[in-house]
């Protein structure tokens, strides 16, 4: 098995993918955006996606858009073919995408709207936080995307500030401060340590 960023040599495999989409969404009863294979194959082109294949036979994929002028990316469309279900797949395919994402895109706020747990459970595992969705990015394009889901009307009656969607962001630079303050705190507890057992050697000594 082999999960690789998708180039021009994987654009074959972008009809197969929007129909696995489109039938996990069916399956599921929650909406997943629609995209169409020429979609798909943009992606491909651009270096913004990544798949998984076993041989030649499609098993995953996840893509990378861009919002807000850069300020904001999503990895959507994560994938697994029914065949390759349970065996962990759809974590290892989004490790790659989110490590392509922060690589490319090493400034942008990374987010996701989700309604599935285990990818609500791999965005935590990786520094998602959960968010309203006014932190998420104000893009009409974005939102727009949205008007294939089959839960399009509860995001509209709510202005955009809901749905059955939770919203997650990975903050780069708030990810940055927290580790900044868990090493101090580790450096003072540290120190704290130090001087106690050296407090501790003095009073044995006297």
């Amino acid at each position: 098995m082999k999960v690789v960023i998708a180039d021009i040599t994987h654009i074959k495999y972008a009809e197969e993918i929007c129909e696995t989409i489109a039938e996990s969404a069916a399956v599921r009863g929650t909406g997943i955006a629609r995209r169409t294979p020429e979609y798909i194959a943009k992606k491909m082109e651009n270096g913004n996606a990544v798949i998984a294949l076993d041989g030649d036979k499609f098993a995953g994929f996840c893509y990378i858009e861009k919002w807000g002028h850069g300020k904001f990316v999503a990895n959507s469309g994560l994938i697994v073919h029914p065949d390759y279900r349970g065996g962990g797949l759809a974590k290892k395919i989004k490790l790659k995408v989110f490590a392509h994402s922060r690589e490319k895109f090493p400034d942008a706020k990374v987010f996701s709207i989700t309604t599935g747990l285990a990818v609500m459970k791999m965005n935590s595992d990786l520094g998602y936080k959960p968010v309203p969705f006014s932190e998420l990015t104000d893009d009409p394009t974005f939102w727009d995307g949205c008007q294939t889901c089959k839960n399009y009307d509860v995001l509209t009656r709510t202005n955009r500030k809901m749905c059955l969607c939770t919203g997650m962001l990975y903050d780069p630079e708030k990810v940055k401060k927290e580790k900044k303050t868990v090493i101090k705190e580790k450096t003072f507890n540290r120190l704290k340590r130090i001087k106690e057992a050296l407090f501790l050697k003095k009073d044995k000594n006297k």
